[in-house]
C-alpha cells in the first residue's frame, strides 16, 4: 500500500511537471515576452535555411550583372550619371547605391564570384532579421508563433536576398537599423542612416511622412530642422562627385519620380487594362489617394497615444524648441506604428509593385496585423491574411485573381489599422491641455 502511494505521488508530480511544461510551451508561442528566445532559435534555423538555399537552389541572374556594369563605369572614372548603364538600362538609383555595390564589386572579383555574393547577402539577411526582431522585442505586441511565418515560410523573401541579390534588401536593412536608433532616442544618427537608406533606393521615402510627423512631435517645428538638414546634407555629400559634373543628369536619373513601369512585371495591378495602368490620370489618382490616406491617419490615428491621450498641438506649441516633455509619454510601439503604417499606405497606393518590392513591407506585416488588440478567434484570420499575401507574391506571372486578392488583403489590413486604433474617449480635463511648467516637467 505504501509503495502504491509513493508511485501515485510520483505519477502526480510527473503529470504536474508535464502540465507545467505544456503551459510554458504555450506561453513561449503566445506571449510576446518570449520573443528574444524564439528569435534566437529562428535566427539559428535561418542560418541553415539560407545555406541550404544557396547550395541547392540554382541562382537566377536578373539585376546583379547590370549592377556590376553600372558601378564599373564609376570605377573606371565616369562621373556623368547619364553615362552609367547596364544590360537592363541606365542607372536609376542614388549615389549611395553606387558606393555600396562598388564595395561588393571589388569584394566579389568584379562581380564574378556569385557564390561569395550570395553568402554576403545571406549575412545581410541574418543582420536584417536581428534588427527586425529587436524592434519587435521593444514593441512587445506580436505573439512569437507569428515569427515562424515571417522567417522560414517565405520562399519569395529568401529568393530576393540570396538568389536574386537585389538592392532592395540593402536599403531595408539600413532602414531597420535607423528605426532601432529612433527607438533608442538617437535621432540624429537615425536620420543619418535613414538618409543613407534613401540613397540606396528611393522606396525608403515611403517612411518619410511618418518620420516627419515623429520629428515634429519630438522636437517641434524649429527643433526638427537640424534633423532634416542632416538628411539633406548626406544626400549632397554622397552625390557631390556627380553633382559637380552633371547635376541635372544626376538628379533626373537618381530621383526620377515619374519613371514608367512595365505592365508585364506588375504584381498589384494585373487586373487593369494596360492602357489604364500606363495612364497619367490613374497615377495622379493614386497619388491623391496616398496623400489623403496620410492626412487621415495623421489627423485621426497618429496624433493619439496608444492609451488615448491627445497629441494635437496649437501652432504656438509646435514652435517649441523642445517638445520632449510630451513626447516622453510615447512608447516604442507608437513610433513603430507610425513608421510602418506610413510605409504601408505608400505600398497600397504604389503605381506598380514588382516581385522584389515584397521586401519593402514583408517584415512589417506581423506588426501591422497584431498591433491592435486581438481576441483568440481573431488570430486565425490574421495568419490566413499572411498566407494569402505570400501566395499572391509567389504567383508568377501575376494574374487577375492574385492581384485582386492582394488588394483585398491590403484593404482588410487598412480597415483594421483604422478601426483597431480608434482613440479612446478623452476626459474633459486632459493632462496635456496646457504647456507644462518647469516644476511639472521635473515631476514627470
Amino acid at each position: 500500500l505504501r509503495a502504491e502511494t509513493r508511485s501515485g505521488m510520483a505519477a502526480g508530480r510527473g503529470a504536474a511537471a508535464l502540465r507545467r511544461a505544456w503551459r510554458e510551451r504555450r506561453a513561449a508561442l503566445l506571449e510576446p515576452r518570449y520573443t528574444p528566445l524564439v528569435a534566437a532559435c529562428l535566427c539559428l534555423a535561418e542560418g541553415g535555411v539560407n545555406l541550404w538555399v544557396i547550395r541547392r537552389v540554382p541562382y537566377t541572374e536578373i539585376d546583379w550583372k547590370a549592377y556590376m556594369q553600372e558601378v564599373e563605369g564609376f570605377a573606371n572614372g565616369t562621373l556623368d550619371y547619364t553615362q552609367l548603364k547596364g544590360d537592363t538600362g541606365p542607372l536609376v538609383y542614388p549615389a549611395g547605391f553606387v558606393y555600396i555595390f562598388l564595395a561588393l564589386y571589388y569584394a566579389t572579383g568584379r562581380g564574378s564570384d556569385i557564390r561569395l555574393a550570395q553568402y554576403l547577402f545571406a549575412g545581410l539577411y541574418l543582420l536584417n532579421l536581428l534588427l527586425v526582431f529587436r524592434i519587435y522585442c521593444r514593441t512587445n505586441k506580436v505573439p512569437p508563433y507569428v515569427f515562424f511565418f515571417m522567417c522560414c515560410a517565405s520562399y519569395r523573401i529568401h529568393s530576393i536576398f540570396v538568389l536574386r541579390l537585389f538592392n532592395d534588401p540593402v536599403a531595408m536593412a539600413i532602414l531597420f537599423l535607423a528605426i532601432n536608433l529612433f527607438l533608442e532616442e538617437h535621432w540624429s544618427w537615425g536620420c543619418l542612416l535613414f538618409s543613407l537608406a534613401v540613397s540606396v533606393k528611393m522606396n525608403i521615402l515611403l517612411f518619410a511622412p511618418g518620420l516627419l510627423f515623429l520629428l515634429l512631435q519630438r522636437f517641434g517645428l524649429l527643433g526638427c530642422i537640424p534633423k532634416l538638414c542632416i538628411c539633406a546634407l548626406l544626400q549632397v555629400v554622397l552625390g557631390l562627385p556627380f553633382l559637380l559634373v552633371n547635376p541635372v543628369g544626376y538628379l533626373t536619373r537618381s530621383f526620377d519620380l515619374g519613371r514608367q513601369f512595365q505592365f508585364k512585371w506588375t504584381v498589384n495591378w494585373r487586373f487593369l487594362p494596360e492602357e489604364v495602368f500606363q495612364n497619367r490620370v490613374f497615377h495622379a489618382a493614386l497619388l491623391l489617394a496616398h496623400l489623403a490616406g496620410l492626412g487621415l491617419f495623421a489627423l485621426r490615428r497618429w496624433h493619439s497615444l496608444p492609451w488615448g491621450e491627445d497629441l494635437c498641438w496649437t501652432a504656438g506649441e509646435l514652435l517649441w524648441d523642445d517638445a520632449s516633455y510630451v513626447f516622453s509619454l510615447n512608447t516604442s510601439a507608437w513610433i513603430v506604428f507610425i513608421l510602418f503604417s506610413s510605409n504601408f499606405l505608400g505600398v497600397c497606393c504604389s503605381r506598380s509593385l514588382h516581385y522584389q518590392f515584397y521586401v519593402w513591407y514583408f517584415h512589417t506585416l506581423p506588426y501591422l496585423l497584431w498591433c491592435t488588440p486581438t481576441t483568440k478567434l481573431a488570430h486565425m484570420p490574421k495568419v490566413l491574411l499572411l498566407g494569402v499575401i505570400e501566395l499572391c507574391w509567389n504567383t508568377y506571372p501575376s494574374t487577375v485573381c492574385s492581384s485582386l486578392s492582394l488588394h483585398i488583403c491590403h484593404g482588410l489590413i487598412l480597415l483594421q489599422l483604422w478601426y483597431g486604433t480608434a482613440p479612446a474617449p478623452v476626459s474633459h480635463t486632459p493632462p496635456l491641455s496646457r504647456k507644462p511648467t518647469a516644476t511639472s516637467k521635473k515631476a514627470q
